[in-house]
């Protein structure tokens, strides 16, 4: 009685994962809350998982990391069989439905489950976990199994295909590696090399025409809508209307919404009005953060982005403060999951890059995210309340301060 009693009271002393906490479910209020005004079906179900979404927290936060290290690797290939499931062409539609063309979800009868949400939780752990004690990072040939890593399940996950949920763990890998101690001067080449082809993508679709037959094409490898992505969005950010009616049509209304819902904003009544007469698909998913921005204006844009930043500041407060190397690159890699997606998918509804899917973490409807967003917060919780050992293996931790730049 008195171990449970302990341990109970290690959960319940304060620490910076509470204040996550507080975040996370701030920001599935405001979810719910916006998602009810464009689809009330929609937000009653999201409200529903949400008891489920806490219990998984509580499954996430009582093993000891002793435990959850060792089922990092496992998770992990749990989750990469998966992916390769819904890949497989003779699994039956009722099964792996097709839902905007990709086949990322398995129909469970109470949900459809999206194995890509898992992957991205024990992803960040195995990653953590091959890295505590290990210092080979630190040369350009060692970060090869890293990005091996993390280049296995972004394969899968593009051939569903879904750009969206792959483009998250570039940043997670990367951020990781800085606070591993990886050397910046390998990273900035390896970065410096993405940009570079990123910019020559850019660049050909500019000048390529994959939208008309028989037009030039000089980035084939680039599926045709995400090139016409690509092209109205830099149309739309030059002040032009080409394509406001095709494939700019989402993002033009998008932005429009959002602008008038001026500083206060026009109320739930008004913004469902609004939403109703001016038609974009996934309001309550991609775009949600517009449905935010038209019902509570500037003033609920703003303290959205103040709830994701305390958010990441708390959990970088437990990495900081934990002496466990599996705690400390987990916590870091789960701050990047959740501000990657908001920051791209927030870019993405101001026309500041191209419509990828992204959903808004824990605001977004969709109960796989929803309940892998409330398992990265259980696991933060789990680190927060355990005391580090005094005798404790040394980490990754390096030499000199500089050793990074070096």
């Amino acid at each position: 009685m008195s171990d449970w009693l302990d341990n109970l009271l290690r959960f319940l002393r304060p620490n910076a994962a509470w204040v996550a906490l507080g975040a996370a479910l701030l920001l599935t209020w405001v979810g719910v809350e916006a998602i009810g005004t464009v689809r009330a079906d929609y937000a009653a179900r999201q409200f529903q998982w949400l008891p489920l979404a806490l219990i998984v927290l509580v499954v996430f936060m009582l093993p000891h990391p002793k435990l959850l290290g060792p089922l990092a690797y496992p998770g992990l290939l749990f989750c990469l069989l998966l992916l390769v499931f819904v890949l497989l062409s003779f699994v039956p539609r009722t099964v792996v439905p097709r839902i905007n063309g990709a086949t990322s979800w398995i129909n469970l009868g109470v949900m459809n489950f999206q194995p890509s949400e898992a992957t991205r939780v024990f992803f960040v752990l195995a990653l953590a976990w091959y890295l505590r004690f290990r210092d080979n990072h630190r040369t350009l040939r060692g970060l090869l199994v890293p990005f091996v890593i993390m280049l296995i399940p972004v394969g899968l996950i593009l051939k569903q295909p879904d750009l969206g949920v792959a483009l998250l763990f570039g940043p997670t890998l990367l951020v990781v590696l800085i606070a591993a101690g990886a050397k910046l001067r390998h990273l900035g080449t390896i970065v410096g090399l993405g940009v570079l082809l990123i910019a020559i993508n850019v660049v050909l679709v500019s000048f390529s025409s994959p939208e008309t037959r028989g037009g030039s094409n000089y980035a084939p490898w680039l599926a045709t809508h995400q090139q016409m992505r690509i092209k109205s969005m830099l149309d739309l950010a030059t002040g032009g209307d080409r394509y406001v009616q095709t494939a700019a049509y989402q993002q033009d209304k998008t932005m429009t919404l959002i602008g008038a819902g001026g500083a206060a904003g026009n109320g739930a009544e008004r913004s469902a009005v609004l939403f109703d007469y001016n038609f974009i698909p996934e309001l309550h998913n991609d775009m949600i953060f517009a449905v935010v921005v038209n019902r509570w204006g500037l003033l609920g844009a703003w303290g959205v982005l103040a709830l994701y930043l305390v958010m990441a500041l708390a959990i970088l407060s437990v990495a900081a403060r934990s002496k466990d190397p599996l705690a400390r690159l987990s916590c870091v890699g789960f701050a990047a999951m959740i501000l990657t997606p908001a920051v791209i998918n927030i870019g993405m509804c101001l026309g500041w890059m191209p419509v990828t899917g992204i959903t808004l973490p824990f605001v977004s409807y969709g109960g796989s995210s929803l309940l892998f967003s409330f398992a990265i917060i259980g696991l933060v919780l789990n680190f927060a309340a355990r005391r580090p050992k005094p005798l404790a293996r040394p980490s990754f931790e390096f030499d000199h301060a500089d050793a990074i730049f070096q």
